[in-house]
């Protein structure tokens, strides 16, 4: 596989054209963002970790049947995957209140919630990626009533899978953010990552972050964190 010109380069990730028209190369890179891009520091290793975790995560979800555009992992800091057209939602489910949805509605962080929470933001970075609902997805043409279904029943299946198979890890699965693509046949797919850097993840005994809230919150070196949590999964 022959990596060709740089497609995309986003805050933790580039994307090379290959000599196969369906598949990219994703190279991490060894960076960390907080606050929208606003808070952003070089972090060596951690794009390996990232690329690893991100790999070892999307063949645990594709052994319970979860689709996505991973392919595999082809170097310590580069993995293979299909070629999809990004939806602009971020699609992020939620398990306990923590972050922004502790501080918008005023419920302290840690409370287990009675049922798993779906949210959609706009990925627009001069909008801040706001908050919004399936009403407004349908009138901004981002996805049909069909595929807003498909979405949330995608987004629940990857929570029902990583959050039972984060348990036997003792870890909690707080809550977590994924991204969805298109294929050119019109199949949606999981894409992007699923990482320390899109989810909460706290130890089931000390409620110890194990997490990018160790970065954004300035909480202590990041580098050990993610390296337990890889350490936890290839021990399972």
């Amino acid at each position: 596989m022959e990596k060709l010109e740089l497609l995309y380069e986003g805050k933790a990730k580039k994307l090379y054209s290959t000599d196969e028209e369906d598949v990219i190369l994703a190279e991490y890179m060894d960076q960390a963002t907080a606050l929208n891009g606003l808070k952003k520091d070089a972090i060596s290793g951690k794009g390996a970790m990232n690329n690893q975790i991100t790999s070892l995560i999307f063949d645990k979800l594709a052994e319970n049947g979860v689709p996505s555009h991973f392919i595999r992992k082809i170097s310590e800091t580069e993995q293979l995957i299909q070629k999809v057209k990004i939806i602009p939602l971020e699609v992020v489910v939620r398990n306990v209140a923590a972050g922004s949805f502790s501080k918008r509605l005023d419920i302290k962080e840690g409370t287990p919630l009675s049922f798993p929470i779906v949210e959609f933001y706009y990925k627009e970075d001069r909008l801040d990626d706001p908050f919004i609902n399936d009403q407004h997805v349908l009138v901004l043409d981002i996805a049909t009533q069909e595929e807003i279904d498909q979405i949330k029943a995608l987004a629940l299946k990857v929570n029902e899978v990583l959050k039972a198979w984060f348990l036997t890890l003792d870890i909690q699965l707080i809550d977590f953010k994924i991204e969805v693509g298109r294929t050119k046949e019109g199949k949606i797919l999981l894409a992007d990552e699923i990482s320390p850097d899109t989810c909460r993840l706290w130890d089931v005994h000390t409620n110890d972050h194990l997490d990018k809230d160790i970065y954004r919150r300035d909480l202590g070196d990041l580098v050990p964190v993610y390296q337990e949590v890889l350490r936890r999964i290839e021990n399972n």
